[in-house]
């Protein structure tokens, strides 16, 4: 699906994000429908990657299963490839973003002669995507338009975006989340670099909401070869949609004003989505399996989804 323009009884609101379209209902659920739209420097590019909402869909809802015992998630139902139903909470308006190794951002912080990220401070004598001795947690604020911006947990809490109380509780839980996500990353060889975290409140209840451990939401990188491509400096074989950036950048584009997004063609949006695949297969160990759900079909099931819940 590109977008959809459901019918849903009971619709309080619409938002439609970058890749995601969310229906409220009743101001107590909602729908989220995970589209085959695909984002890369902050603007949503001219061609749909067929399946990719289904990948993205499908694994944040293995991978928030897998951690339902560290805190709730907002799931309550998975009634199709790319719609996830759940609980509305109000979102904490920051990102948890937890890092293992000096990479990307963190890097190219470092690599400008810079030590502290988010407040955080980076040792010295590190060397690009070397482990932290311990993850740090560099959150950004959560932007609906533009780019979201690197803030400290200090700027968070004086500035009222969260209470301390309730930010100490979301360092705890991005950081047994990311324990959870190395430990079912290693069982497939993998090392889970970076992510980021949402979180969202329900009355007294904290969940985690959206995608976790996703290609879109994170970083990683296999774990054979890693010790020698550190010690070559190598560049390390990554699992991520860096290979879009990758493409975009060296076809002339940042997301810059001016710029135009270079021409994707079938072969290019083909290649795209078997990544994706790839992605999926190499993270959860699982054969994918191909769906397509028309519009039509879509609204029947989550209407009948919504009565029984």
């Amino acid at each position: 699906m590109i977008a959809t323009n459901l019918q849903i009884p009971g619709q309080t609101a619409f938002y439609k994000g970058k890749v995601r379209d969310v229906y409220t209902i009743e101001d107590k659920l909602m729908v989220m429908v995970v589209s085959d739209r695909i984002s890369a420097f902050d603007v949503v590019l001219p061609r749909p990657i067929p399946y990719k909402g289904q990948v993205l869909n499908q694994v944040a809802a293995i991978m928030l299963d897998a951690t339902k015992d560290i805190l709730p998630n907002w799931v309550k139902s998975v009634p199709l490839p790319n719609v996830t139903i759940g609980i509305k909470c109000d979102t904490f308006p920051v990102e948890m973003v937890v890092r293992g190794n000096l990479t990307g951002h963190a890097w190219r912080t470092y690599k400008s002669g810079q030590r502290v990220l988010c407040g955080v401070k980076m040792p010295e004598g590190m060397k690009e995507n070397d482990f932290f001795p311990e993850p740090i947690i560099t959150p950004t604020t959560k932007a609906h338009e533009g780019h979201d911006e690197d803030i400290s947990r200090e700027e968070i809490i004086a500035q009222g975006l969260v209470s301390k109380e309730d930010y100490e509780q979301l360092e705890k839980y991005t950081l047994a989340l990311f324990k959870r996500g190395k430990e079912l990353a290693a069982k497939r060889g993998l090392i889970l670099v970076d992510t980021k975290y949402e979180f969202g409140k329900s009355g007294d209840t904290i969940y985690v909401i959206d995608e976790i451990h996703t290609p879109d939401s994170s970083r990683y990188f296999y774990a054979e070869g890693y010790e020698e491509n550190q010690q070559a400096g190598k560049q390390q074989k990554q699992l991520s949609k860096e290979f879009v950036r990758e493409w975009l950048m060296e076809n002339g584009f940042q997301g810059k004003e001016g710029q135009s997004v270079p021409e994707m063609t079938d072969e290019f949006v083909n290649s795209v989505s078997e990544r994706y695949i790839e992605l999926f297969e190499n993270i959860t160990g699982q054969k994918f399996v191909k769906e397509d759900v028309s519009q039509e079909a879509a609204e029947e099931k989550i209407k009948a989804t919504l009565k029984s819940l």
